[in-house]
This record gives C-alpha cells, sequence and structure tokens, in this order.
C-alpha cells in the first residue's frame, strides 16, 4: 500500500496536470500522475483533436512517455478531472485506457487514485475497475 503522503503528492501532480490540457470542445480537463516501480513519477493530461479519434487521453499520455524512457513496471496512477479545469467528481480512466494498464500492470497490485482533491480520493485496484481484463497473461501457452 502506499503511504498517504505519496498518495496526496500524485493527487497535486494530477490536479496541477489538468491546467496543461488541451480541450477545445469538450471543456473537460484530465490531469494524471503515473509512479513507476522504482518511484518516479510521470505526469499527462488529456489532448483533444478536431477529428476527435486522434485524441489521447491523461493516463495513456502518461503512460506512454514513461514507456519511451524505459519505464515498464508501476505502482499507481492518480486521476482528476473535471470541467473548466476544477476537479469536480471522481473520474476514473476509460476503457481503453484500463486495457493500457493491463499491458504494463499487475492487476491484483496496480492502484488507481481517483481523486477531487488531497483529503477526497478513492483508491481501487485495476481488477476492481477491469475485472476481466486481458493482458499479456492471457497469451502465455
Amino acid at each position: 500500500m502506499l503511504r498517504e503522503e505519496t498518495i496526496r503528492a500524485l493527487i497535486e501532480d494530477a490536479l496541477g496536470m489538468m491546467k496543461m490540457s488541451y480541450i477545445p470542445y469538450s471543456g473537460f480537463a484530465v490531469g494524471a500522475a503515473l509512479l513507476t516501480e522504482d518511484g518516479s513519477v510521470y505526469r499527462g493530461c488529456n489532448i483533444e483533436n478536431a477529428a476527435y479519434s486522434p485524441s489521447v487521453c491523461a493516463e495513456r499520455t502518461a503512460f506512454f512517455k514513461a514507456v519511451s524512457e524505459g519505464h515498464t513496471r508501476f505502482q499507481a496512477i492518480a486521476v482528476t478531472g473535471g470541467k473548466d479545469r476544477k476537479a469536480d467528481a471522481f473520474c476514473t480512466p476509460c476503457g481503453v485506457c484500463r486495457q493500457v494498464m493491463m499491458e504494463f500492470c499487475d492487476p491484483e497490485t496496480f492502484l488507481i487514485i481517483s481523486a477531487v482533491d488531497p483529503d477526497h480520493y478513492r483508491v481501487y485496484t485495476l481488477k476492481d475497475l477491469l475485472p476481466e481484463g486481458f493482458g499479456p497473461a492471457n497469451l502465455e501457452k
């Protein structure tokens, strides 16, 4: 389990990333802070596109940044989101982001922290949010 101060720091990082979101269409900003196994933190924001499908979520931005720098083992991710760049509700990763998490994370131990602020958050395991997930283990003999 993560220490309280680590959770709070991840939430603060995710809240800060909401300011970086490119959201001209939905107005819904999302920030994420991803904790690697070695304690590094990678941050991400959502980036929208006029064609919609090229848009990318904050969680995948953080994962792809981390993987592109050689990290493939993760402990937790904090996610914040809301209209007008204010976290106003508990925001959990979409299905595509959950699938990306299945590629790199142990569903039993990887933590997803959905937060409004450092005092109001919920913690889930990946398995809680994707109970019958398909991942690399499904392709092993």
